[in-house]
């Protein structure tokens, strides 16, 4: 099902967050060129990579990198993706249509949340990290994003009691997709993931039709492990 682009949902937190210097606008427009060069295409991608305030969503020491094409440290052992990552995995989650309600595994800075909050009616993430979860949950309230669920959980188990969803994205890396999150995808949804071993990972596009369901084999990947349990 198809909804019209949410562009400009939080368009007054991001104007008040345009940065200067390395985070500007002009940054920002560099990143988004550079993102068109290496194949990311559909515009609606592309323009919510350009007015997301990246830079708010890293430790402040590490602003003046935020609009390079690199994954940031976000401590804990994890990171913030790379912007092309990102936007890649975005655009195969909506070429088909966009999803109404999307599930997110691994919350993490939260900036893949907000990236498809402006796409999507409602966003619903999981993270295992609790500290990281909080931190997340300060930057949606003060950037106004209202239509982000998030839970402190397993990401292994999703979010059961709010399935099915239109598709599934997952933020970090197993040797396969845990069976819950198979279950918890709608008919006719798409999941997102990046699959295989460190060092050998993949990102992989599963469309489900009925009891088929049709597997992906796209781009390599470097992602932090699927792990379980919560911390």
């Amino acid at each position: 099902m198809s909804i019209p682009s949410r562009s400009g949902l939080f368009g007054a937190a991001a104007a008040s967050a345009h940065g200067h210097g390395m985070t500007s606008q002009r940054a920002r427009d560099r990143l988004v060129a550079t993102l068109r060069t290496e194949g990311i295409k559909d515009p609606r991608v592309l323009d919510v990579i350009r007015t997301t305030p990246r830079h708010l969503f890293i430790d402040e020491a590490l602003a003046s990198r935020a609009y390079e094409n690199t994954a940031l440290p976000i401590g804990l052992d994890q990171t913030i993706s790379q912007p092309w990552v990102v936007a890649r995995m975005t655009e195969l989650l909506i070429e088909n249509g966009v999803p109404r309600r999307v599930l997110e595994i691994g919350t993490g800075s939260g900036y893949q949340a907000a990236v498809l909050a402006n796409l999507v009616e409602t966003v619903y993430t999981v993270e295992r990290i609790e500290e990281l979860l909080r931190k997340a949950r300060r930057l949606f309230r003060s950037m106004k994003i209202e239509n982000i669920r998030s839970r402190h959980d397993d990401g292994n188990i999703g979010w059961p009691a709010e399935a099915p969803f239109d598709a599934i994205v997952l933020t970090a890396a197993g040797e396969s997709v845990p069976r819950a999150l198979n279950e918890q995808l709608a008919d006719g949804g798409v999941l997102v993931a990046p699959l295989g071993p460190p060092g050998a990972q993949r990102l992989v596009r599963i469309s489900r039709e009925g009891d088929e369901w049709r597997h992906e084999d796209l781009e390599p990947v470097s992602f932090v492990p699927l792990l379980g349990g919560i911390g």
